[in-house]
Order: structure tokens, then C-alpha cells, then sequence
């Protein structure tokens, strides 16, 4: 929940400049798929890395309050539940998507 926080905070503090902010979740392939989107301006690719590195925060985030552990603390949470995190252009905007292994209930087989 903490990590979808974090998506949909960013997202807030850096996309309502596009007006809207979406969000989803989808299982696919033993995976929870999330994604949250904006329709600001986005991550260009070359900078994505730079983004996801803990206190990463790019020029144009600078003057906006934050420690820039959001999209690190994504990634962590990501691969820590045997997943990753991708960025994603949404054209314009971001999708930031956690992929997530999917743990099966007690009762459920492989």
C-alpha cells in the first residue's frame, strides 16, 4: 500500500499539470500488474534511472517538498515481493508500474 501511496503522490505533486491521475491493477501471467498514470510531462527514458535512485530527484522536482525516496522506495518494494518497477512514457505523462509475483492463497496451486 505504501508503494501505491508513494505512485499516487507523485503523481499528484508532478502531474496535475495534465489534469488526471489513474490508476490500475490487473493480474496477468501470475502477476499483479499496478499502474498509476499522469498526463503532465513526464520522465524522459535517459532520465528514468536517475529517477528510481534514492534521493534521484530531477531538476524539475527540486523546488517541490520531498526526500526523493518515492519512486526508490517503489522499486525496493517492488523487487523485494520478486517483481520491478517500470516507467513508462503515457503519451504525454508517465505510468510508473509495479510488477509484482503474485503469492497464491494457501489453498491454491501452482
Amino acid at each position: 500500500m505504501q508503494a501505491v501511496a508513494n505512485l499516487v503522490d507523485n503523481a499528484l505533486k508532478y502531474g496535475t499539470g495534465g489534469g488526471e491521475v489513474v490508476r490500475e491493477a490487473a493480474r496477468r501471467d501470475r502477476k499483479i500488474h499496478i499502474c498509476v498514470c499522469d498526463r503532465a510531462a513526464g520522465i524522459p527514458p535517459e532520465r528514468r534511472e536517475e529517477a528510481v535512485r534514492r534521493s534521484g530527484r530531477l531538476d524539475s522536482a527540486r523546488s517541490t517538498p520531498g526526500s526523493g525516496l518515492g519512486l526508490a522506495l517503489v522499486k525496493a518494494v517492488a523487487s523485494l515481493n520478486g517483481g520491478r518497477l517500470q516507467l513508462e512514457d503515457n503519451a504525454p505523462g508517465l505510468r510508473a508500474r509495479p510488477i509484482l509475483a503474485r503469492q497464491p492463497a494457501a489453498n491454491e496451486f501452482l
